[in-house]
């Protein structure tokens, strides 16, 4: 049905006075959401957290249905329970909640309703259209409003891989990326971003207009291909049946909630779809940059040191990439015998990832998926991914589930970020979306992340270490492997094996896991520093980072099983130490009753591997 037909009408039907608002309430009661239908019969609600607004009321719809509603029927449901993840930054996830969904009726027929859902850690909404007479709803854009109280201050960050920024939301500019860290005059904090895009346009979010200190979603932005051009195309066309994706807002008294409490994302995507997820395996990864078969035999070597499970050939090794003449089927690099790698990287336990330009999979797809998978490999790293419109979005979600049926895992470059959506399918090991060392950001930048870009959780950050082009000290990149998440974590980005000089704590790489069974955030303050703790089995790791100014915190190791005791492994900057990393270490006993100094140079940081004593 197309809705231009009656766009009129949404915008002069009359309903009468506003209806009497609904809420419902998260299990701790700590947050509400509220829904009203105001004068014209618009829908729209409000979010409190702890008694005060994270959103003030704001409209609800599409450009083309907005008005002319009226409210069919209401009902509140709850639903708790608990999963497992063996790919995330917890592995005991809760999943508790009530659910108020709102069914309404336009004046034209059609049916809409919109859900709403409060949990402890945030709320969440969108829209669906149950099945009708109307086949399929299309509409230029989405009209989901955000107004924002007074005094409220947000990280606004732009482009593929942008630097942030912190501005007064009334400043931010248009298609401002998601998620958007948000901080309150009373303290609190928010993040909006978006959950369970599988087939839709991206959200990024612009100013709305004649109203300061609000967006709007704002669907789809110019592609993100790193190639220029581009088209900027937010249509949406749902059957009758099909749901938007969420509208979340994961909240906190402090900023370190935000991430601990990010696995919101994962709950409002469907479960894992994989039959049998024993194929996929997290780990640590190094990059060939010479596209020869010694030198990739050489990180295989070096990987029982480092700590490494793939050797990942980068661009090139197929030749062209454009679109008429690239072909990913075949080798073009002399120097690189393929087959030979992928038998040398299977004997020590490791497997290979193939860059792949998104021309040749869009081109190529289902004869490179298949062939890989007679080759050995075991992970395809795609580049210059096209974002935004939905075509896109659903191409994406096609080849992530294609993968997996050919024993494939991804990592997925350039503009897109995840949704939570690495829950449906975990093949899906890494994304980038994010300024991370191949741009060598500032500290600053690296003590910005844990409240913003990894909200939505996967972040390729492409860990660095020898390289001397490097903002960062060597203890700071050390605490990058647990400061950043990523299953697929790479590390030595621009590095080769002979780097290594027998520096001692290269160990501290080669025990650090890449997913966990919990995280907690000790200290942290946007941009100035950041503290964070991962557990897995009977060990913890603790990553460390400081931006330019100078200090020393302490961090207490309460988290430590009480009546324990452990061994702390401590790796710092220190000018004393005999290395040309300058990275001291220090071995300690400790319990849950220790608390550690780390004392913090400019840009500095510390690496803490803890160890139960049996």
């Amino acid at each position: 049905m197309n809705l231009k037909a009656f766009a009129a009408c949404c915008f002069l039907a009359t309903v009468g006075i506003a209806a009497t608002p609904v809420r419902v309430a998260s299990p701790d009661g700590n947050v509400t959401v509220e829904f009203v239908l105001q004068e014209g019969g618009s829908p729209a609600y409000r979010i409190d957290y702890l008694g005060k607004p994270v959103v003030l009321e704001s409209r609800l719809g599409f450009p083309e249905l907005r008005g002319g509603f009226t409210v069919a029927n209401s009902a509140v449901t709850e639903r708790k329970s608990q999963w497992t993840n063996d790919f995330g930054e917890r592995r005991l996830v809760p999943d508790h909640y009530r659910e108020l969904n709102v069914d309404l009726r336009h004046t034209s027929g059609a049916l809409m309703r919109i859900s709403f859902r409060a949990y402890d850690e945030g709320a969440a909404l969108r829209y669906s259209f149950p099945r009708q007479s109307t086949a399929e709803f299309r509409f230029s854009g989405e009209a989901t409003e955000f107004r924002f109280p007074p005094g409220a201050y947000a990280y606004e960050e732009h482009s593929t891989e942008g630097e942030y920024a912190r501005v007064k939301v009334a400043d931010i500019q248009p298609q401002c990326e998601r998620p958007l860290t948000v901080e309150y005059a009373d303290g609190r904090f928010a993040s909006l971003t978006e959950a369970d895009n599988e087939r839709y346009p991206r959200m990024l979010l612009s100013p709305l207009a004649g109203v300061s200190g609000a967006l709007v979603s704002a669907l789809g932005g110019a592609t993100s291909n790193g190639l220029g051009g581009g088209r900027d195309d937010g249509r949406v066309a749902l059957a009758a049946g099909e749901s938007t994706p969420w509208r979340v807002f994961v909240v906190g008294r402090k900023p370190g909630d935000l991430l601990e409490r990010n696995y919101l994302l994962l709950n409002l995507n469907p479960p894992n779809a994989l039959k049998d997820t024993s194929w996929i395996k997290p780990g640590k990864a190094m990059r060939d940059t010479t596209l020869t078969t010694a030198n990739a035999k050489a990180i295989v070597d070096f990987g029982s040191t480092a700590g490494l499970q793939y050797v990942g050939f980068d661009t090139n090794w197929y030749g062209a990439q454009d679109l008429a003449t690239g072909d990913a089927t075949t080798v073009r690099v002399p120097t690189l015998d393929m087959p030979e790698v992928v038998r040398y990287a299977a004997s020590k336990g490791m497997g290979v990832c193939l860059y792949v330009d998104r021309r040749q999979i869009k081109k190529q797809r289902d004869v490179l998926f298949p062939l890989y998978e007679s080759w050995g490999i075991k992970a395809v790293k795609i580049g210059y991914v096209d974002v935004g419109p939905q075509e896109e979005t659903a191409w994406i979600t096609e080849t992530i589930a294609k993968a997996a049926e050919h024993h494939l895992a991804l990592d997925i470059h350039d503009g897109y970020r995840p949704t939570g959506n690495n829950r449906t399918y975990p093949n899906l090991l890494t994304v980038e979306g994010i300024r991370g060392n191949e741009h060598m950001p500032t500290p600053e930048h690296n003590a910005t992340l844990p409240f913003t870009r990894y909200i939505n959780g996967i972040g390729d950050y492409t860990v660095c270490y020898y390289t001397p082009r490097k903002l960062t000290t060597f203890a700071h990149q050390l605490a990058m492997a647990v400061v950043s998440f990523s299953p697929m974590q790479w590390i030595f980005w621009y590095d080769k094996p002979s780097d290594y000089q027998n520096e001692p704590e290269i160990e501290f790489f080669r025990h650090v896991p890449t997913v966990w069974d919990q995280t907690k955030l000790i200290q942290g303050q946007i941009g100035q520093y950041a503290s964070i703790a991962r557990q897995k089995g009977d060990e913890w790791f603790i990553g460390t980072v400081n931006s330019s100014q100078p200090r020393t915190l302490e961090i207490p190791l309460a988290f430590l099983t009480k009546g324990r005791k452990y061994t702390a492994h401590i790796y710092s900057d220190d000018d004393r130490a005999a290395t040309r990393t300058k990275v001291g270490i220090e071995t300690r006993p400790v319990d849950s009753g220790t608390v550690l100094s780390a004392p913090l140079r400019a840009a500095g940081g510390q690496a803490i591997w803890i160890e139960l004593v049996k």
